[in-house]
């Protein structure tokens, strides 16, 4: 598990890298929008950060106070907006082992979103559904239930749940779209998978 210092020497790591770029690049890159000449405008699930630049300090949009900001949250945020991968997406699922060097954080994957998927909404279908309107997620066919969000704008995620019952434990599975790999590294991938779904179960209680 990361430390706190790991995650402080990541952010800083990641904001010099980004501090070297031109300002409108990082945004037309990123897809976020600039609110003026040095201040970008996050969404981020269920909150809006404005993250000033270059010296990539976060504030939630929404608050005058200064609420703390998780620094995972921070660094995925950072690591994205570093991505260089393609504008436009694919439209090709794909599951986690699928994508280019994830098998070493696989375990790390299951763990962090896959298992609390199912172990909170595998026999709530109507809990998960209330959920994800809440956050905002779009509900497609497949499964039991399931929804599509777009965590970044280059990076939608698809979660999809079968019911269980007292013959079959309940099934998850969540799906990107391909280019994932290109924008963000395996491990990253791995967190941001978990993020939605403890959103979720925050919402759901």
């Amino acid at each position: 598990m990361a430390r706190v210092d790991d995650y402080i020497n990541a952010k800083k790591i990641a904001a010099e890298k980004l501090s070297k770029k031109a300002f409108k690049d990082v945004c037309q890159r990123s897809g976020f929008e600039p609110v003026n000449e040095n201040t970008i405008r996050a969404p981020f699930l269920d909150n809006v950060y404005q993250i000033t630049f270059p010296a990539f300090e976060f504030r939630i949009e929404s608050q005058e106070n200064d609420t703390e900001i998780p620094l995972q949250e921070q660094v995925l945020i950072l690591h994205y907006m570093l991505g260089e991968g393609p504008s436009n997406l694919s439209g090709h699922w794909v599951s986690y082992r699928e994508i280019r060097g994830a098998s070493f954080y696989y375990s790390a994957f299951i763990k962090r979103a896959v298992d609390p998927l199912k172990k909170v909404f595998g026999q709530n279908i109507s809990g998960f559904k209330q959920a994800a309107d809440r956050l905002c997620g779009i509900a497609i066919e497949s499964g039991d239930a399931a929804f599509e969000f777009r965590i970044f704008p280059r990076v939608p995620l698809q979660l999809i749940l079968w019911e269980g019952d007292d013959e079959f434990p309940a099934e998850a599975s969540i799906l990107f779209d391909e280019t994932v790999e290109k924008i963000l590294p395996p491990e990253d991938i791995a967190w941001l998978a978990g993020m939605p779904v403890y959103r979720l179960i925050a919402l759901s209680r």
